[in-house]
């Protein structure tokens, strides 16, 4: 495998952009090495600077289900493109995306477009707080809700404890109203809310994590959040930024059976374009300006190129199967784990749907902590083996892996053979 032309293209980077990347784990820190540099993708695909070809399992960390330029992503995109790129004022495709999704999650009774995961986030949050006129929120250990001041907030010293910030820049006295609790610990939840819920405005919470790797919900744990959140009247908020369109056509709240108060949207409802989205209960979407107080805008919020390559996409994805696909990518986990079996490693895979990851433990991993325990530097050296075999793979090890509906089954074939050689 030659890397020589990326970093080249590295060097020059570091020269202009901090880092040589514009978002961090894309400079690699976590397994060591310099970057690969992207010059086009298709289907299952991309190749590097180089021209060597990989088989795909970032996949835009999740917004490409569809694979890389989709025909009929791309001719939605172009077309659009033809009429103009940005118009600062209305269309009629922002009604159109906001149907679709509306009819795929009911519970988006009102929706407003913005442009990323985390001005969703963020905008969620800042509404849940002007709807309730209080001021602290709940998120959880692991869960990633974007890079807002609110929400990039770690863990205290304790239990049950006030956040510390995650981040310089962010001043203490508002991570202060951030309380940070582990992940599926239902009995946490429960002392806290019952302690502090006058003070609480929401509970937000990727409903099934995967910024920690993928971590699936202990059976009860978000009932019990619901059931605490309504009786005390605090909102809850569904981060389904990833998980979003991704294992249903819908929402995880769908296949939960569970109504949030407000979702966020975002990665595969913009096919690839930056897209994202909040929306919930009418009365408290109603609150936003221009109806109510809470202020929120942006110029690029709607972008017709944005929103033409989202209704291509959910379009295409209505068509798809998801219950076959599922269960393609849990047969391949199946088999990863006979692998491992027989090598006599062992290892702990998740998976949720089309979403995995390779945990380098022993233990069971259902939260943060767990997810701490794994081996890193076994991880980067198994991550740059599959490299260098034609397998991209997130580089860190607390991220998910993304099948795509591109994947052909020759392709997982491929992935399962490369694993084999490659694990020990």
């Amino acid at each position: 495998m030659r890397l020589r032309g990326s970093r080249k293209l590295f060097q020059e980077a570091r020269k202009y952009l901090v880092g040589g990347v514009n978002s961090p784990v894309r400079a690699y820190k976590a397994v060591g090495g310099s970057p690969i540099f992207i010059t086009k993708g298709k289907g299952p695909r991309i190749y590097d600077a180089d021209n060597n070809c990989y088989l795909d399992f970032v996949m835009s960390w999740g917004a490409l289900i569809l694979g890389h330029a989709h025909p009929a992503v791309i001719k939605a995109i172009n077309s659009a493109a033809r009429n103009g790129s940005s118009f600062g004022a209305p269309t009629s495709a922002e009604t159109e995306l906001a149907k679709i999704i509306h009819c795929a999650i009911p519970s988006m009774e009102k929706i407003r477009l913005v442009n990323s995961g985390t001005e969703a986030a963020m905008s969620a949050v800042r509404l849940a707080r002007g709807f309730t006129g209080k001021d602290k929120i709940i998120k959880f250990e692991g869960c990633y809700h974007g890079h807002c001041d609110s929400l990039l907030v770690k863990a205290g010293s304790g239990a049950a404890t006030f956040g510390q910030p995650d981040s310089l820049g962010i001043p203490r006295d508002l991570s202060r109203e951030t309380i940070v609790l582990a992940y599926n610990d239902i009995d946490a939840v429960s002392r806290v809310i019952k302690k502090e819920h006058k003070k609480i405005a929401c509970v937000i919470i990727e409903p099934v994590a995967a910024n920690m790797g993928v971590i699936l919900p202990k059976i009860g744990f978000l009932v019990g959040l619901r059931e605490l959140t309504k009786k005390y009247n605090i909102i809850l908020i569904f981060d389904e930024v990833i998980s979003g369109f991704r294992f249903t056509f819908g929402g995880a709240g769908n296949l939960f059976g569970i109504n949030p108060d407000l979702t966020c949207l975002g990665k595969i409802i913009g096919g690839g374009l930056p897209l994202a989205a909040y929306g919930g209960r009418a009365e408290i979407m109603d609150k936003l300006s221009p109806l109510g107080g809470v202020y929120q805008a942006g110029t690029l919020s709607g972008n017709p190129l944005a929103v033409a390559s989202g209704i291509a996409t959910l379009k295409e994805l209505a068509r798809k199967d998801y219950a076959c696909f599922n269960e393609t990518v849990s047969e391949m986990c199946l088999e990863m784990e006979d692998i491992l079996k027989m090598k006599k490693l062992k290892f702990t895979i998740n998976r949720a749907g089309s979403i995995f990851t390779l945990f380098f433990t022993e233990r069971k991993v259902y939260n943060y902590a767990s997810a701490k325990s794994c081996d890193t530097k076994k991880f980067a050296r198994f991550f740059w083996a599959m490299l260098k075999a034609g397998i991209n793979m997130p580089p860190s090890q607390f991220e998910g892996n993304f099948v795509s509906f591109a994947h052909q089954k020759r392709d997982l074939e491929f992935m399962l053979e490369t694993f084999a050689e490659n694990i020990k």
